[in-house]
């Protein structure tokens, strides 16, 4: 529910007035006030009504910086109130402009509190990746304030706010330079304290083997991730749950970058970071499409005055630019993917691996900059009991030649028991 007070200049009294009553609005004229003439009229309606209503007052008349102040109210009583929830009730009415911007701003973290939060956050993230604990990951999603930088700058470019999409990308920069820089330090006294052992090999972490480059559903989770951000943002609903659905997509990944860094190893530190990127730029493309979609949009965008400023152009230009080049690796590591898993698919198919399944094939990452061999993780489900010795190196042959790339293949088992009725117990008991 929505308490409404608006100013109305006195020239268009009458033409809103009559507005309002076409809406089915009971309204309340408080008093006036002004140099000009106006009076200020005041109304409740159903959240989902907001939108509609506004857009007819604006059609009667009201100027769209009219004085006006839309605040929340527990319940209304008005000779119309249910005939206007009955009509919105199932109704998706997203908020207005004005609403949108103020509830982003409130969405905004001071320098220093945001700079300690992600800070923190990738503290414990890294702590939960070393220790191999989903849970402690999961808490550091928790309090980690990045859901704020990423819908501002969606929001600011919808709306024509230069002001709230230059915030927000010094936000995003400046959040993912602490979350990487706090990873690799606490990684670092981690390892020189001697808590962690020195020759850790961290692509055996199963969480952090989970990050060691993009891949296709890491891509799509995170353009749904701004989406959902987005429509949350679009509601009168919450949006710390959906906060902690960004948060699960980028701090883990700057955390693998972290501890990649501090044991040497370069290319899961580029493929984590490469990983990193491309969540940012998804979560950023999600929440922008999402919000057009909904119809949000600025006479003058953001993109217009781009064009009529040579400084900014440029600097858009390098954005596009680095942006082009992560989706260029992204492209180059996903292609590779597929086809490392149609060749395991292929060797796993043959009759002598009939009760081998695949469970997953994790690539690392490589680049022309970088020389190495790619490492293969592919993890199979077996029958305990039941051995392949000749496996790997039929896959590492296979994967090879698909892939004209030379590769190393590192075989991980998952083992299951078989019970068939009527078999006996292997002890010989009869059992009871």
């Amino acid at each position: 529910m929505r308490l409404v007070h608006v100013f109305v200049p006195d020239d268009r009294r009458d033409a809103i007035l009559a507005a309002l009553d076409d809406a089915d609005v009971d309204y309340v004229v408080t008093g006036a006030s002004s140099e000009e003439g106006g009076t200020l009229v005041e109304f409740p309606l159903p959240t989902d009504a907001v939108g509609d209503v506004f857009n007819e007052l604006h059609d009667a008349g009201l100027p769209e910086d009219a004085y006006t102040v839309v605040g929340s109210a527990e319940t209304a009583t008005t000779g119309t109130m249910e005939l206007l929830e009955d009509r919105y009730a199932n109704n998706f009415s997203p908020i207005t402009a004005p609403s949108l911007r103020s509830k982003a701003r409130d969405l905004a973290n001071d320098w220093r509190s945001y700079v300690w939060l992600v800070f923190l956050s990738a503290v414990i993230a890294t702590g939960g990746l070393i220790a191999d604990s989903p849970a402690i990951v999961v808490g550091s999603m928790v309090i980690a304030p990045l859901v704020g930088p990423a819908l501002t700058a969606g929001v600011g470019s919808v709306t024509g706010d230069r002001e709230m999409v230059v915030d927000s990308v010094e936000f995003q920069i400046a959040g993912l330079v602490v979350a990487v820089a706090g990873a690799t330090a606490f990684a670092f006294l981690l390892k020189t304290l001697g808590f962690v052992p020195a020759g850790l090999g961290v692509t055996a972490l199963e969480l952090v083997s989970l990050r060691v480059a993009p891949s296709v559903v890491a891509v799509v989770v995170s353009v749904a991730a701004g989406g959902a951000a987005a429509f949350s943002l679009t509601t009168e609903g919450p949006t710390s749950l959906v906060g902690v659905m960004v948060a699960a997509a980028l701090v883990p990944a700057a955390a693998t970058t972290g501890i990649a860094i501090v044991w040497g190893s370069l290319p899961v530190a580029v493929g984590s970071f490469l990983l990193l990127s491309v969540t940012v730029v998804g979560i950023n493309v999600g929440v922008w499409t999402t919000l057009r979609y909904l119809g949000y949009r600025s006479e003058e965008s953001v993109v217009g005055r781009l064009e009529k400023r040579t400084r900014l152009v440029v600097g858009g230009l390098v954005l596009v630019a680095a942006v082009g080049l992560v989706f260029a690796g992204t492209y180059s590591q996903l292609s590779f993917e597929r086809e490392a898993t149609t060749a395991v698919e292929e060797v796993v198919d043959d009759s002598r691996y009939g009760e081998v399944d695949v469970v997953s094939v994790r690539p690392s990452y490589s680049s022309p900059f970088i020389s190495s061999s790619r490492t293969v993780t592919v993890v199979l489900e077996r029958q305990a009991g039941k051995s392949y010795p000749d496996l790997p190196q039929r896959l590492r042959r296979r994967i090879s030649s698909a892939t004209g790339q030379s590769v190393t293949v590192r075989v991980q088992y998952v083992e299951y028991a078989v019970s068939r009725p009527g078999a006996q117990p292997s002890n010989g008991s009869s059992g009871s």
